[in-house]
């Protein structure tokens, strides 16, 4: 939002600063009124009101700002623009272009103060119409389109905010051809005139029709989340985890592989090294699907945990709207926030120094309704101009000391339905992703399954429950294991613990460095665990025949089940393999 755009109401002044907390007296406002604070115009929004003291978190550093110093009210809430030009952008946590930003300072160290429009004001695009001279449009409907990237055509939409519900107006003009954002490309009869850039507040849901049930999974490309916990189209999911346990890897996985056609990633408070490597390696990045630059599908929000507290609680609405306008258009967005921990720290802090009565562990009481109102605006929609779109959440949770019991993981935990939980010990094992499979669980399986029926195999959810029965019992083993030693186990169960290690090893590991193993259709995941059972079935047989499991176990072709991750053509081998484990172990007996 930029300062010269806003129209300025009555001035105040500062009474007092407490870091990124001001008031302010004399100022006429209104909740959520974004201002310009202090002689520098910080950047602030109004968070409350109380007789003639107004308080304001400013998304800027404030020190040096005093008591005295002016403050203009915009009249406005804090909106983003939205428009061409979104994709292929990193923005900080108030939709400021950093790139734009960085060249206006011949410096990565931005000045206080300094602002630049969402998107370009003087970029032109190729606009190309939909709709024609005397159409009737409603709110929401796509008016035209233009090549936004070389991957994503950008739907022109009608303003929500345009007509009313169930409203339709008459095109009574409409133009092709190039046009700056600004510009106006069609005119309704009711006197609106449509332009290529909205905005949009970010903590007003943008209006969609009637939430779905989803049906259809978000395919990640990773086995342990497709094959045991999948997460469907329009889903939510929480990371939580350890520091060092994979919780960015986990999630910049999901944002280079998932089968969305909008990816919005947020930097919510991590480390400026970890957002540094997204940032550098992002632009870098083919899309596996398409194979162009992967930002031309990606919007990135960075956010560091060195950037002021405020800006990092308002990042995460950024994304989300910016979400939901790709959503409106028909598509499916998958959005990752790493962490939804740092963000709630943000809403910690600022509580604190406004003196609210505190929550648990010091969090505020709004915590879990915060949460809920963040993750509720994901959901697979029809979309009020008919078409149908979704958007998926992934939050990373970063439980100081990998505490699970600590607020924010709890919180999330009764909102979220799919629970990817990140193990340290897994982590120091080498095994990623340290998915815990014992730990982690995801609801949206049974609706899903009818999917996998279809699309991958039809006996595709008995294999992962007979691969679930296997790691339950493996789980029930090794406490056995740990008092008495292997040895001492009967020789069944002998067998079950070296079939549950190569569906741990196999299968549920994967090496994302791999340029063949870091990715994995669905398919593939199938074929892993049915030539695990493959040996399975064999093993047993051979073993109710009075083979000693130490011999079954040491046939020549077992070794190979590590290395299917890493076939190029895994079917030709996987048939091979099945055919070996098969003769090798029935020559035993």
């Amino acid at each position: 939002m930029s300062q010269a755009d806003t129209t300025v109401r009555e001035d105040g002044i500062i009474d007092s600063v407490s870091g990124p907390v001001v008031t302010a007296v004399d100022l006429d406002a209104r909740m959520n009124d974004v201002v310009y604070v202090g002689d520098e115009g910080l950047m602030g929004e109004v968070i409350e009101i109380e007789g003639d003291v107004t308080t304001i978190q400013v998304y800027e550093e404030t020190s040096g700002v005093g008591p005295g110093e002016p403050v203009e009210n915009t009249g406005n809430p804090l909106t983003v623009d939205l428009g061409p030009g979104l994709l292929d952008t990193i923005y900080d946590g108030v939709q400021r272009p950093l790139d734009v930003l960085e060249s206006k300072m011949n410096s990565a160290f931005l000045d206080r103060g300094v602002d630049a429009p969402g998107i370009d004001l003087e970029k032109e695009w190729e606009f190309t119409p939909e709709a024609e001279e005397g159409d009737e449009v409603g709110r929401g409907d796509i008016i035209g389109t233009v090549p936004e990237t070389v991957t994503i055509e950008h739907k022109v939409l009608v303003p929500p905010d345009a007509l009313d519900e169930g409203e339709t107006a008459e095109v009574v003009s409409v133009e092709d051809g190039e046009f700056t954002v600004d510009e106006t490309v069609a005119e309704l009869d009711n006197g609106e005139e449509i332009r290529m850039r909205q905005e949009w507040p970010v903590r007003e849901a943008r209006p969609a029709g009637e939430k779905q049930t989803p049906t259809e999974p978000l395919l990640t490309g990773q086995r342990v989340q497709d094959g045991l916990f999948p997460i469907a189209k329009g889903g939510t999911a929480a990371i939580p985890g350890p520091f060092g346990s994979g919780k960015t890897v986990t999630q910049q996985q999901l944002a280079k592989w998932s089968d969305a056609d909008i990816v919005v990633y947020i930097g919510c408070g991590e480390r400026g090294n970890e957002m540094t490597e997204v940032i550098e390696d992002f632009p870098e990045l083919p899309d596996p699907q398409t194979g162009n630059p992967l930002m031309a599908r990606t919007t990135l929000i960075a956010n560091t945990s060195n950037m002021p507290v405020a800006a990092r609680e308002s990042c995460v609405y950024t994304g989300i709207t910016i979400a939901e306008y790709y959503r409106d258009m028909g598509y499916d967005v998958a959005l990752m926030a790493d962490s939804t921990s740092r963000w709630a720290e943000a809403m910690r802090e600022i509580s604190s120094r406004l003196e609210e009565m505190p929550g648990e562990e010091g969090y505020p009481a709004y915590l879990a309704a915060r949460l809920s109102q963040f993750y509720e605006r994901a959901g697979y929609f029809e979309n009020i101009n008919d078409t149908e779109g979704s958007i998926s959440v992934v939050g990373a949770v970063s439980p100081p000391g990998g505490d699970f019991s600590e607020p924010v993981t709890q919180n999330t935990l009764r909102i979220v339905k799919c629970f990817w939980a990140l193990d340290a010990d897994l982590a120091e094992r080498r095994h990623f992703p340290s998915i815990n499979w014992n730990e982690s669980y995801s609801l949206y399986r049974d609706q899903l399954d009818p999917w996998f029926v279809d699309n991958v195999a039809e006996d595709f959810p008995e294999v992962r429950q007979w691969a679930v029965d296997t790691l339950d019992e493996e789980g029930e083993l090794q406490e056995i294991v740990q008092l008495v030693g292997k040895d001492a186990l009967p020789e069944d169960q002998q067998l079950t613990l070296e079939v549950a290690r190569y569906i741990r090893e196999a299968w549920l590991q994967q090496n994302a460095f791999h340029d063949v193993d870091t990715y994995c259709e669905p398919d593939k995941t199938y074929l892993i665990l049915t030539t695990i059972k493959t040996f399975n079935d064999e093993a047993f047989d051979a073993l109710e025949a009075g083979v000693p499991v130490e011999e079954i176990t040491a046939v020549d072709a077992l070794p190979r089940i590590n290395r299917i991750g890493v076939q190029e053509d895994y079917e030709a081998y996987m048939d091979e393999l099945k055919d070996e484990i098969t003769e090798q172990i029935r020559e035993l007996y």
